[in-house]
């Protein structure tokens, strides 16, 4: 069985082109995701560090389409490799989509990867796979809260932001689990 592919959605009380800015810019952005320990452009793409449990793997990654909406909502799709041996991660893609709703900007990202390493791999996974969820849905509390607070991430306690506050399933996912109010 194929794991599901990863989705945090969380919304922040700030206006569509700040919350876009900080999430594009990789200056701004590697300073809020504990995922990435740096982002560098190169040449139409970009390179990036990750650190997990004290080891350091690098890969690459290209904004593989961006898109202005009718409904005022901006999307961008991403896709991005490591070649590093130590990687869990071998390749993936995700989107990054910023929606106007009342009272703020809905900030939505889906994404999945493919592993190496085989049948361990796999396995690795499983334990991975959510933490890397959670991961992602702290760091997205940590830039809600620089953004409404002004407090920058650097500034902020480790146990000011919390995953607990952004939505880990999507919609039709709680609906076809019963779990929708």
């Amino acid at each position: 069985m194929r794991p599901k592919a990863l989705y945090v959605e969380t919304v922040i009380r700030t206006d569509l082109d700040t919350l876009w800015r900080h999430t594009q810019d990789p200056a701004l952005h590697q300073r809020w995701d504990l995922r990435l320990a740096g982002i560098t452009p190169v040449d139409g793409h970009f390179r990036y560090t990750s650190r997990f449990l004290g080891v350091t793997v690098d890969g690459v990654g290209v904004r593989a389409a961006s898109r202005d909406w009718p409904d005022g909502s901006r999307t961008s799709v991403l896709r991005f490799a490591s070649a590093d041996p130590l990687s869990l991660i071998s390749a993936g893609a995700g989107f990054c989509r910023c929606t106007p709703v009342p009272g703020g900007v809905r900030l939505v990202t889906g994404f999945d990867y493919g592993t190496r390493w085989g049948r361990f791999g796999r396995l690795a996974d499983r334990v991975f796979r959510p933490v890397f969820g959670w991961m992602t849905a702290w760091s997205f509390d940590r830039l809600r809260l620089w953004l409404e607070t002004g407090v920058a991430p650097e500034d902020q306690p480790l146990t000011a932001p919390s995953a607990a506050r952004c939505g880990r399933t999507r919609l039709r996912d709680q609906v076809a689990a019963g779990t929708s109010s």
